[in-house]
């Protein structure tokens, strides 16, 4: 295993990069905005992933001195195409609930500008979409990226007088300011490698996130994520951006729950399609899962796997096939055949899925069936799409407490496709499925 590099046509950084004063001033029209020009030090872009992939939400402009917060607004930056929601200055290139007086200045931007995606798939909303195996859909071994990756970038110019903590005035100018770096929220936390399986000589890329501080002498749970065939060869990083299947478990509030390590393979073609028969990619996925835990302090009786539609299916038939892999599955828009589902009942899943995913959704119906037949007790549940944060939680309360091994959940139909959008009831569950967190609490307190 080997460390790859990020070469999704951005450039990565831990803080925002020394750029030359001089790269700022060809468009300075008098003394004055030179003089303001000179004092920006660097330009950076921050992203941040959503459900439905990896955004543009901030600019962080570095000065050569620290700034007064309170000199500052939403009208001292304008930011070409895009919607300035908050303006404050900060100690780091990072946001903040409140401004802090420092050397940056954080320009937040609208999630909901049409100019925010980085991610952008081609998956529509009528028929079978591109990340669903089956009929119209990918078949295996089909290499063809469902999705693209845009490089972040932005121009900026600023409008007002800038302040800083000495009381020293930086004039407006007219001197365009461009992005120079990228800080990826959570995604930069992540490492890439590469996996070479002797066992079907399979090469997988992949993405890990290793708990910070973490300690050899003690054993962490493992989140194995996979992805939709949408994101098939886009790039390493592909997994992390598309949305928050991968991310969510890294984040700085899970990690403070359930410290663990989380692994996103990258696809190079589709794994599995709806003849039910994968791929080598398949077994070699198990096989980086025992290899991962081996090289590091991984608990094999916390290790957990999770997918949405491609991803989903993998989940569901690695734990038909590798039954001691995994202590718990989260099963997002996806399905198996049902005639070999017997094996799921002794598993602990939680499933999600809308109603309205004409092939997931009787899909899982029968399998859970199957699972109930055998004796297993199956927690039901109808859920609006459009809950909010604290009727979700509440939903996920009342599931449990029924304290079954198996729990299903299913959107109603209707809700978890946003007004207006041409996406289809498939591709919106996992846009909403990744974002409860009372779920992921759920499975990560599993164990084997």
């Amino acid at each position: 295993m080997e460390r790859r590099t990020f070469i999704a046509g951005s450039v990565v950084a831990g803080s925002a990069a020394v750029v030359g004063a001089g790269a700022f001033r060809a468009a300075a029209a008098s003394d004055d905005e030179a003089a303001t020009a000179e004092h920006v030090r660097g330009v950076t872009a921050i992203t941040k992933v959503f459900g439905d992939g990896q955004k543009l939400i901030a600019v962080a402009v570095e000065y050569d001195r620290r700034i007064d917060n309170s000199s500052l607004s939403t009208s001292t930056f304008t930011v070409t195409d895009r919607t300035v929601t908050k303006v404050y200055a900060n100690t780091a290139v990072d946001l903040s609930e409140r401004g802090h007086d420092g050397r940056y200045v954080i320009v937040e931007l609208s999630p909901d500008d049409t100019t925010a995606a980085l991610w952008v798939t081609q998956q529509g909303g009528s028929g079978t979409p591109t990340g669903t195996p089956g009929a119209g859909g990918p078949k295996v071994g089909d290499s063809t990226p469902g999705g693209t990756i845009v490089a972040a970038k932005a121009s900026l110019f600023q409008k007002g007088t800038v302040t800083t903590t000495g009381g020293t005035r930086y004039a407006a100018t007219d001197t365009l300011l461009t992005t120079s770096a990228v800080v990826n929220l959570i995604v930069d936390d992540f490492e890439q490698f590469t996996f070479d399986d002797p066992a079907t000589g399979r090469t997988l890329r992949y993405n890990l996130f290793i708990p910070k501080g973490h300690d050899r002498r003690k054993r962490y749970p493992l989140v194995l994520f996979m992805h939709d065939a949408s994101v098939v060869n886009v790039a390493t990083e592909g997994p992390l951006v598309q949305g928050l299947g991968a991310v969510c478990w890294a984040g700085p509030e899970d990690q403070a729950r359930h410290e663990c390590f989380v692994l996103a393979p990258e696809y190079g073609s589709v794994v599995v399609d709806d003849t039910y028969v994968p791929s080598s990619l398949f077994d070699a996925t198990a096989n980086l899962v025992e290899a991962v835990t081996e090289k590091y302090a991984i608990d094999e009786n916390r290790r957990y796997t999770t997918g949405q539609s491609m991803g989903a299916m993998m989940s569901l038939g690695l734990n038909i096939k590798y039954p001691d892999l995994f202590a718990a599955a989260y099963i997002v828009a996806g399905q198996w055949p049902s005639d070999v589902a017997a094996p799921l009942a002794d598993k602990k899943l939680w499933i999600v899925v809308s109603q309205d995913d004409d092939k997931a959704f009787p899909g899982e119906n029968a399998i859970t069936q199957v699972i109930k037949d055998q004796g297993t007790e199956v927690a039901t549940a109808a859920w609006d799409g459009q809950s909010t944060d604290a009727q979700f939680a509440a939903d996920v309360r009342h599931l449990k407490a029924q304290k079954a091994p198996v729990n299903y959940a299913s959107f109603q139909t209707g809700t978890t496709v946003p007004a207006g959008s041409n996406t289809s009831a498939h591709m919106a569950t996992w846009r909403i499925a990744y974002t409860i967190p009372g779920i992921r609490d759920w499975i990560m307190r599993q164990s084997r």
